[in-house]
């Protein structure tokens, strides 16, 4: 994965790229940006030890500055993680240095919770502004290019509230488009539960199926 996630292009961990004209950039930051790509790349499709192993050294590398509002920036990509596969939860690590976080990381947490304001577009990253600005769900998703920002602006949707079927049938194609089991697995549980309350018995079956494919098998 090239791009974990369009944060890491805007809310950058710093100018990860070197050309003729500036020096190489500072190993730290080429470190933590590998790591945060594998860390990502794990959480996503299902691997915990190896996503906390990873983000371990983004951590690392990152404190290695003393600087508290990078550090925050990378908490905030992995809790960006985890709202693209639908766990909801409090994004607790970055909270604990929200004071040092800039207005940007922090329109940015916001957006995650669910909880972003009108005011707050203009700092968010450029794909997520049209959906705190009160674009079309479907299409606004549909738009973005990056696999897992689209995936983020899909969660920021279900979790307040605004997710559509084709939005989520964007999600699932994408997610099953790149292999993220994780992610996959909780958006065709997504699908499922809404065909089961639509009362589409023959859909929520064909989606059931799907999930069964997905799931690991269990241990024996």
């Amino acid at each position: 994965m090239k791009k974990p996630v369009q944060l890491l292009l805007v809310l950058s961990l710093g100018a990860l790229a070197a050309c003729s004209s500036t020096p190489p950039a500072p190993e730290w930051q080429m470190n933590a940006r590998s790591s945060a790509e594998r860390a990502s790349e794990a959480w996503l499709v299902g691997d915990a030890r190896i996503e906390a192993a990873e983000f371990s050294r983004v951590r690392r590398e990152v404190a290695s500055t003393g600087r508290a509002d990078l550090v925050a920036r990378a908490e905030l990509l992995r809790c960006a993680t985890r709202v693209a596969s639908l766990v909801f939860e409090p994004c607790a690590a970055f909270e604990a240095l929200a004071q040092d976080a800039a207005p940007a990381e922090q329109a940015y947490a916001r957006y995650l919770q669910g909880t972003a304001q009108p005011a707050d577009a203009a700092l968010l990253p450029e794909a997520h502004r049209g959906l705190v600005g009160g674009a079309a769900p479907d299409a606004a998703v549909a738009s973005i290019k990056d696999p897992l920002s689209q995936l983020v602006a899909a969660g920021v949707l279900l979790r307040s509230g605004r997710a559509t079927p084709g939005m989520i049938a964007t999600a699932v194609d994408t997610a099953s488009a790149r292999g993220w089991r994780r992610a996959l697995l909780a958006w065709l549980t997504v699908q499922r539960d809404r065909a089961q309350t639509a009362g589409t018995a023959e859909e929520a079956a064909r989606v059931q199926r799907r999930i069964d494919l997905v799931a690991p098998p269990p241990v024996r």
